[in-house]
């Protein structure tokens, strides 16, 4: 079979599948199996195809993301990241914004704990959005800094998406997990300055309450948070600065992390059988779904590459001639047009097989991709219409939102995040910088 009928059958029937409702792993899975039939030699195929799954979860570099998985969800099921954003509240006084800024800025907290896009936006959104509508907030500024700060838990570790790109992706894990600290941070401030800039020119967008009680001052002011998120904060620092410093592996760090949450847990005196059995199972559920996407990626990957498709593709793309820049900047434009309508799995899924394979022969430093890569994921989360946070926004908000105003509630945040992008690409130092001071 020619090549490019190869990849016609193995693309469309991929397509074909998500089209009519099938479940991403699914589709792949079913996909998988055809190839390994047609490609690998029918029953010896589905064989071959077998002992290739198999082995594509068994690599120990997978371990963290059950791990990081498990210190997000500790933190959550205990109920020690509603007290850090509820601590941010109180130290936060009567400033124009002021649910909005600390929408940001306990999102971003919670995203260095959980690492889960959705888990952010899911917790934000329940705990923030009633209240900020009730106070009369528009709802740009109501639910925008919620779905944009959900993203940054994709980019600043713990993250286990950053995990499963750097496993499909060859990348090493370790420097993706740093490279996109600095990326998520820049975001983070965006965000707030926006935020701020608009409180100041558009009062009636975020107003001022009398629920925001009287202005604090002294140790009244900085006590809750110094209970309650420098303690947290502390998780992150150890998680990350183990692997800096070259004391940790990225699996030794996530461990150290879990280490840490539950032994702030019972710190707090918050850690409960209930809520540790409720953790574990949350963990399994996910840690489940990820290893067998993961599985039917890598699989995906390697029929792609037997039947001949990846060579073919790979050459015409070749023959063009284009720059490394060149290059590289098209795949973040078809990340960013297949964003608007796939999740972010099926995006990595499908792109990653093509894409590494044309970096490494142009040379493209592949941490600097990889940051850049998950930036994208990240703007498809927010991408209109099938942006998977604009969806738990709309399962958290009241019937009357709508989700034209969800769409038009994250256009700003959007422009944001585009221009961190830009700047990574053209300042390659923001993702590669830290990971260049790992021991």
């Amino acid at each position: 079979m020619e090549w490019h009928m190869a990849l016609i059958l193995m693309l469309g029937s991929l397509f074909l599948l998500m089209a009519i409702g099938t479940p991403v792993v699914f589709a792949f899975l079913s996909v998988n199996l055809l190839g390994a039939w047609l490609f690998l030699g029918e029953a010896a195929g589905l064989a071959q195809w077998a002992r290739n799954t198999t082995a594509s979860i068994g690599s120990f570099s997978l371990t963290p993301i059950p791990l990081f998985i498990l210190m997000g969800e500790v933190l959550f099921h205990t109920g020690l990241a509603f007290k850090a954003i509820d601590s941010i509240e109180r130290m936060i006084s009567r400033v124009p914004g002021k649910l909005s800024i600390v929408s940001i800025l306990g999102g971003t907290t919670f995203a260095t704990l959980s690492g889960s896009s959705i888990a952010n936006t899911a917790m934000m959104g329940g705990v923030m959005l009633p209240e900020m509508l009730r106070r009369g907030y528009h709802p740009t500024m109501a639910m925008g800094p919620i779905m944009a700060v959900g993203g940054i838990a994709m980019l600043i570790p713990p993250s286990a998406l950053a995990v499963m790109l750097g496993s499909l992706a060859g990348i090493s894990i370790e420097r993706l997990l740093i490279g996109g600290i600095l990326p998520g941070m820049l975001m983070a401030l965006g965000f707030l300055a926006y935020v701020v800039v608009r409180s100041r020119l558009r009062p009636q967008d975020a107003p001022m309450s009398e629920d925001d009680g009287p202005r604090l001052t002294g140790w009244a002011l900085w006590k809750p948070f110094v209970l309650n998120v420098v303690p947290l904060l502390g998780i992150f620092i150890a998680v990350v600065g183990s692997m800096l410093a070259g004391w940790a592996s990225p699996t030794e760090s996530a461990a150290i992390g879990v280490l840490a949450s539950v032994i702030a847990t019972i710190a707090y005196r918050a850690l409960t059988l209930k809520a540790l059995w409720k953790s574990l199972i949350e963990t399994a559920k996910v840690s489940v779904v990820i290893l067998f996407i993961l599985a039917a990626s890598t699989t995906f990957a390697q029929l792609l590459s037997f039947s001949g498709a990846s060579a073919g593709f790979l050459g015409m793309i070749k023959d063009y001639n284009l720059s490394p820049f060149a290059l590289v900047i098209c795949m973040l434009l078809v990340l960013l047009v297949i964003g608007t309508v796939l999740d972010q799995i099926s995006m990595m899924m499908i792109a990653l097989p093509f894409f590494m394979p044309l970096a490494l022969a142009a040379g493209v430093d592949t941490v600097w991709l990889g940051v850049m890569i998950l930036i994208a994921l990240e703007i498809g989360l927010l991408t209109p219409p099938f942006g998977l946070l604009l969806i738990v926004m709309q399962s958290v908000a009241p019937p009357s939102i709508r989700l034209p105003h969800i769409y038009r509630a994250a256009v700003p945040f959007l422009v944001i995040e585009v221009g961190v992008l830009a700047l990574v690409l053209f300042i390659p130092w923001i993702a590669v910088g830290l990971p260049g001071l790992i021991g």
